[in-house]
């Protein structure tokens, strides 16, 4: 796991960071290959996330999210986008490449495991697929699995760190 990777965990949600780096582990040893698998957006700020959706509305380019402040997963520390890093030093957004010879893209390996874990691919997203887009399903809780909502997830109360607590 690079250093890039390791920071941008320990910026997600405390709840979901062990099975992050677990999940990337697994990533890692399943591509055998030329890839590794980096996190390239962890935990996004709602002023972030306003400056991305601006983008293709208020300033030039094409959008590239649908999603306003509080909107994104990203927000709460509960999603992630990837690439694959490839001979360590060239990142690929490559879905269908098979850098590992073993008949499966390497991309497609990782959507497995993340997905094992309870994880949302947003390859899988009816409109605005969102191919890099990974985002947890479900935390658990004293309460039952919370199903991982930005409305609902708007609402809940914030911890010291400004962490929703579940």
């Amino acid at each position: 796991m690079d250093k890039v990777t390791l920071e941008r965990i320990t910026k997600l949600h405390p709840l979901v960071r062990d099975e992050v780096k677990q999940i990337i582990k697994e990533c890692d040893e399943e591509l055998t290959g030329r890839a590794k698998i980096r996190i390239t957006q962890g935990l996004r700020s709602f002023e972030e996330q306003e400056k991305l959706y601006a983008i293709g509305r208020i300033t030039s380019g094409k959008k590239v999210t649908n999603a306003k402040a509080g909107q994104s997963i990203h927000n709460y520390g509960l999603a992630v986008d990837i690439c694959l890093i490839i001979d360590g030093k060239i990142a690929s957004w490559d879905t269908a490449k098979d850098w590992d010879n073993d008949q499966v893209a390497d991309w497609y390996e990782c959507v497995k495991i993340f997905a094992k874990y309870g994880w949302d691919w947003g390859g899988n997203w009816k409109t605005f697929k969102d191919l890099p887009h990974f985002e947890k399903k479900n935390i658990p809780s004293q309460k039952g699995n919370i199903k991982t909502s930005w409305r609902r997830l708007l609402k809940l109360p914030r911890d010291r760190q400004n962490y929703v607590i579940f």
